[in-house]
């Protein structure tokens, strides 16, 4: 059995992350040896964002704020969240998010989810769809598609 404690995570950040996206994040599923969910805890600086709008189609997600006070874009608006809030995503069109700190403060919360593989996220600001296996990821505009027998 693994332990692994969330007040004190190792965050990494990515690069290749545009700044307003650059989130620290700690996978604590990985970490703890999780195969059917994944949790991670993300740490937002002033103005980021964990990432673009989205929803998933096969996926729930869930949101617990343990931090500061960030910002939940959904479909019906926007909402300031406070510490030890809690947010369910079902999976679908109704329950795109988007989570970013809008405050001057430190924002941490814990995101934690069903895994399924391949998964499919759909970002509705750029009309892209996502599709995630655990080797490799595709994402294209959806107005690219093809019809079905398009090549054959």
């Amino acid at each position: 059995m693994r332990v692994v404690n969330i007040a004190d995570p190792e965050l990494t950040y990515d690069p290749e992350d545009p700044e307003r996206f650059r989130s620290g994040v700690h996978r604590l599923g990985l970490a703890a040896g999780a195969r059917e969910t994944g949790a991670s805890v993300y740490a937002l600086a002033p103005g980021v964002a964990i990432c673009p709008y989205h929803y998933e189609q096969a996926e729930e997600e869930w949101l617990l704020v343990l931090i500061g006070r960030p910002t939940l874009r959904h479909p019906q608006g926007e909402r300031e969240l406070r510490e030890s809030d809690v947010v369910c995503f079902p999976a679908g069109p109704e329950h795109a998010h988007l989570v970013r700190n809008d405050t001057p403060n430190p924002v941490r919360v814990l995101m934690f989810s069903t895994v399924r593989f391949p998964a499919v996220t759909v970002y509705p600001d750029s009309d892209k769809i996502g599709v995630f296996t655990r080797e490799e990821e595709l994402l294209v505009h959806r107005s690219s598609g093809v019809g079905y027998y398009s090549g054959e």
